[in-house]
């Protein structure tokens, strides 16, 4: 994993017990291998806290698209100042 970069706030990737691999498409909702990528575990569970699998199915399927999301701006802007390994467990959002 040396010089890989977090699709999702840039940030080198830390130690592989820090980084987990997120499916674009949730398993559940028919996403397969093709459908992953690695990030940082607070990145991969900021997107779950924020996002429904229906949500990421329908349209939150790219990075692209989750970086539209005015959340994830502000998250990416707060945690790029972080050390590669930063974890903090994120609060699920009200629904």
């Amino acid at each position: 994993m040396d010089n890989q970069r977090c699709p999702l706030c840039g940030r080198e990737l830390g130690s592989p017990a820090q980084t987990s691999r997120h499916h674009l498409i949730p398993k559940s909702e028919g996403g397969g291998p093709e459908d992953m990528v690695e990030l940082h575990n607070i990145c991969h569970q900021k997107i779950h806290s924020l996002f429904s699998e229906r949500e990421l199915k329908d349209y939150y399927h790219s990075i692209a698209r989750l970086h539209e999301h005015e959340d994830i701006q502000k998250f990416v802007r707060w945690v790029r100042r972080k050390h590669p390994d930063f974890y903090q467990y994120n609060r699920r959002k009200k629904r």
